[in-house]
């Protein structure tokens, strides 16, 4: 069986390959539903606490910011900022 720490630096290999660091332009069309639910799932993804064998486990916090930063653009971008704003409380609220 595979441990966590293996999985961890197939990982680590797989970012690390040449090539992974550079920047490519994706001209990508999506609705405003389906930016909102990806920006949902990418704070989801970066809120999980215990990521031992996963592939954000390998990633800097550099990385991470740079993913916040992309969901950040593509809400921006359709013009859902303040939605999602009010829909985080909204979830926020429910929580407590």
């Amino acid at each position: 069986m595979i441990t966590k720490d293996e999985v961890s630096k197939v990982y680590d290999t797989v970012l690390s390959i040449p090539g992974m660091s550079e920047v490519v332009k994706i001209d990508l069309k999506i609705s405003r539903k389906n930016v909102l639910l990806l920006s949902h799932v990418i704070g989801k993804g970066l809120d999980l606490k215990e990521d031992d064998a996963g592939l954000l486990s390998s990633i800097s916090q550099e990385g991470l910011s740079e993913l916040k930063n992309l969901s950040d653009e593509c809400l921006q971008k359709a013009g859902l900022v303040e939605l999602n704003q009010k829909l985080t409380t909204l979830s926020d609220a429910c929580k407590a």
